[in-house]
């Protein structure tokens, strides 16, 4: 079992772990370091026990908010999943009816009728105009 030095609080601490968890003990050795860190900004001096009890009760505090986080996420997260469910699992809506107005032939045959006597009557002026 490797032997592994940590530093908390400015103290260092020989400390055993598994093969290939040294990585894991000092990233958390960190946490409870950058924890009693702040302990010692604030208070000063302490007990060494002392200093490790406060800065573990800061990380559990913590970690009981991020717990707290995490189940309201996962909890938001089970409702989206539901009502995604019941949306996909709906009929589909049914397809609105659009209505599109339909000109009557005699309106068409109507505009016809005009614009020939309005090709006319240009035709006329055309002539005159020329004449």
């Amino acid at each position: 079992m490797p032997e592994v030095t940590i530093h908390i609080g400015g103290r260092g601490f020989e400390v055993s772990c598994q093969e290939g968890e040294e990585p894991f003990l000092q990233a958390a050795a960190k946490l409870l370091d950058d924890e009693a860190q702040v302990l010692s900004d604030q208070i000063g001096r302490m007990p060494e026990s002392r200093m490790l009890l406060m800065a573990g009760l800061m990380l559990a505090d913590k970690t009981a908010a991020f717990d707290e986080r995490i189940k309201s996420t996962e909890a938001k997260l089970a409702e989206v999943e539901a009502e995604l469910t019941r949306l996909r699992s709906a009929p589909p809506p049914e397809p609105e009816r659009v209505e599109v107005a339909v000109v009557p032939p005699s309106v068409t045959d109507t505009l016809a009728e005009l614009a020939a006597q309005a090709e006319a009557l240009a035709s006329v002026i055309e002539e005159k105009a020329a004449g």
